[in-house]
């Protein structure tokens, strides 16, 4: 298919579930849209040629230049510690070794742009973009892996490598791929215009890379004289112009496409549109950044992976603006001030966060040596601009934070920050209860939100009421992550499921109703119905009626209660209702073997100080059963990131509900 028209990935059924999550306005944008990829048909620039399509060379008065350095002795302000880190990995990467998405690439010397090494299919590389379809596995391969590699943000480890060590054989390689990618990939052909995400992230990459290589006598030619580099910026924001996510996709993606946008047009102030251009992705970012992210300062996906993702974007296109003396609002810095103090209030002892909702892996700036647990070096980051609090986890600088602050300086963002650290947001219905002292930390997140962001809430999972509980840092009763998207519909539909969640299942159906992989037809939003965060015992309970649907109607009740004196958690389930069949699932995180016998489980794990264990006492109303990396169905397994996936028990408890007044009751007993 070679036409304007994408090609369907779910049939019609799919598109009508989807239509219906549109408000009216929405779709006449999606109108708009599609009439103009139609059109943009005839601009589309074939592999090896120059053709039609090529935007005209912008007029000049003066040739374009790159001036937003960073700071004389920068450099030097880097800690030994990351540096050394960021060369270990800049050399692996010299010899081709690089970790994508859960997979040990060898072969990155010389990237092939366009190969899924899951599937060894290739994506299309000369048809017209808008006629290829990125959520066919059979078409484009897992479009992830072949998109994560374009993002060239391994191309932003080699560059910062350079600027740290001046040895020139990271940037001959920067300058090698970056020629070998605009070159292969001209406007409009292939997998790699598909979505304007990675647009953006490439057009934040490519900044940082001209930025970090100024002073090597070939970054001028690679860019500012480069015919081929300056139509590429260009059309990168030509499309992002043309091309936003709007209505019920204006989620995280959007705030890609006007971060990069941004970054861009101060950057890169080449071209007679780029001050149009900066105003519109200012005010896109700004307003975005406001609908996307609660007062609280906690991200609207509830997905704990994209509120890291977007709080970084939001810095380094804030930064990129202040240095380009184009400065956001302040009500904008302080909303990113807030984000950083809700991301330092929820994580445990260990600065790992929730694990709730989806999650990419994805990364707004890679200066860095890849980390597994990016939450440590986002703290580093907002410390480093707004300075951290006395509450916070330490929060150690590495290579982007220096390199943000030097460009930023501190700030004092306007507005309150809180004095102590908060455990819970109301108003993304998520609490966090903890143990303060007396041994390692009992951290416990209880959700009673919104099922998700805006009409599809992409990236919810079905898990109203579920707990997530750790001790030292380590999962004990897990969220068992999310694996995948796209290719893998019965992982994808397990990962995201009620039962692959720790809380009750009725009826055999997840309390959400899904439409499709990133599309929820019927949503269960939770509700608070006590609470209690003072002193050693601390108590939750909420409610949700997503099985309001059964005959007859349901609710779910859940309270939970840690004694840190004791040192147990107790999770009560109540549900008003009928006697409908359930399920109640507990996921055990991968480091926890477990040994059930009847209603009683034991637990034990390697610990910092030695082996640590628990006593479960499970309702006694159910039958249990332990299911450990079992296929036929699905169940018991745990994803650490996207694209990795290993065994995990899962203690499943099956039957039917007791009647109104019984409750089923779960006592977690962790040994001291």
């Amino acid at each position: 298919m070679s036409g304007g028209a994408p090609r369907t990935h779910g049939g019609l059924d799919w598109y009508w579930r989807r239509l219906r999550r549109m408000s009216p306005g929405e779709v006449a944008l999606r109108v708009r849209d599609e009439a103009r990829r139609r059109l943009w048909q005839r601009r589309q620039v074939r592999p090896g040629t120059v053709g039609a399509g090529e935007p005209a060379s912008a007029p000049r008065t003066r040739p374009p230049r790159f001036q937003s350095r960073l700071p004389a002795g920068a450099a030097a302000m880097v800690p030994d510690g990351a540096r050394r880190a960021l060369l270990t990995a800049a050399e692996g990467l010299l010899e081709g070794r690089w970790e994508v998405l859960g997979v040990d690439r060898d072969d990155l010397a010389a990237p092939d742009w366009f190969l899924d090494p899951l599937s060894g299919r290739h994506a299309p590389r000369d048809r017209y973009c808008f006629g290829v379809d990125h959520r066919s596995e059979a078409e484009t391969g897992n479009v992830k892996q072949v998109w994560e590699v374009s993002r060239h943000q391994h191309l932003t480890v080699l560059a910062a490598s350079w600027y740290l060590s001046g040895d020139d054989r990271f940037a001959v390689v920067v300058d090698r791929q970056l020629r070998d990618w605009w070159r292969q990939n001209p406007f409009l052909s292939g997998v790699h215009w598909t979505s304007g995400i990675e647009l953006g992230l490439r057009l934040v990459a490519w900044t940082w890379i001209r930025r970090l290589l100024d002073g090597w006598e070939g970054a001028a030619p690679l860019f500012e004289d480069n015919p081929e580099a300056r139509r590429q910026i260009r059309w990168h924001q030509e499309y992002l112009a043309a091309f936003r996510s709007a209505g019920s996709s204006a989620n995280n993606h959007v705030i890609a496409e006007a971060a990069g946008q941004l970054v861009a047009s101060c950057a890169f102030d080449w071209f007679p549109e780029s001050s149009g251009w900066r105003t519109d992705a200012a005010a896109l970012l700004e307003r975005e950044l406001d609908r996307n992210t609660f007062p609280s300062g906690l991200n609207r996906e509830l997905a704990s992976d994209y509120h890291c993702f977007v709080a970084e974007l939001g810095l380094v296109a804030a930064v990129e603006a202040d240095t380009a003396r184009h400065p956001l609002g302040e009500a904008t810095w302080s909303r990113l001030c807030r984000m950083l103090d809700s991301a330092a209030a929820v994580v445990d002892e260990r600065s790992r966060p929730p694990r709730q909702g989806d999650g990419d892996d994805g990364r707004g700036l890679l200066v860095d040596a890849p980390a597994a647990n990016p939450w440590p070096a986002l703290l580093g980051t907002g410390a480093a601009i707004f300075g951290a609090m006395p509450w916070w986890p330490d929060a150690p600088a590495d290579v982007r934070s220096t390199l943000l602050a030097a460009l930023a300086g501190p700030r004092t963002p306007q507005g309150h920050r809180p004095g102590r650290r908060p455990s819970h947001f109301a108003d993304a219905g998520l609490t966090i209860l903890r143990t303060s002292t007396g041994g390692p930390e009992i951290w416990c997140r209880c959700d009673a939100g919104p099922h998700g962001y805006l009409a599809i809430a992409a990236h919810a999972h079905a898990d109203a009421l579920s707990v997530e509980v750790r001790c030292g840092g380590v999962d004990v009763l897990a969220d068992p992550g999310t694996f995948c998207y796209h290719g893998d519909p019965q992982w994808r539909a397990y990962f995201r499921s009620t039962v692959g969640h720790n809380t009750l299942e009725l009826g055999g159906c997840d309390q959400s109703e899904s439409g499709g992989p990133f599309l929820w037809a019927a949503h269960a939003p939770s509700r608070l119905t006590g609470l209690a965060l003072d002193g050693d015992l601390q108590h939750w309970s909420a409610a949700h009626d997503g099985y309001a649907r059964l005959d007859p109607p349901a609710v779910h009740h859940r309270a939970v209660h840690l004694d840190g004196d004791r040192h147990t958690l107790k999770i009560v389930d109540r549900v008003d209702g009928g006697r409908h069949t359930c399920r109640l699932a507990l996921h055990l995180g991968p480091a926890i073997e477990a040994t059930l016998d009847g209603h009683v489980a034991r637990l034990g794990w390697p610990a910092a100080d030695g082996p640590a264990s628990a006593r479960v006492r499970l309702p006694t109303q159910l039958r249990w059963t332990a299911h450990r990396g079992e296929m036929t169905p699905i169940l018991g397994w745990y994803s650490a990131g996207f694209g990795r996936k290993e065994p995990a028990t899962t203690l499943l408890g099956t039957g039917r509900h007791p009647s109104v007044g019984e409750n089923l009751v779960t006592l977690v007993e962790f040994r001291e």
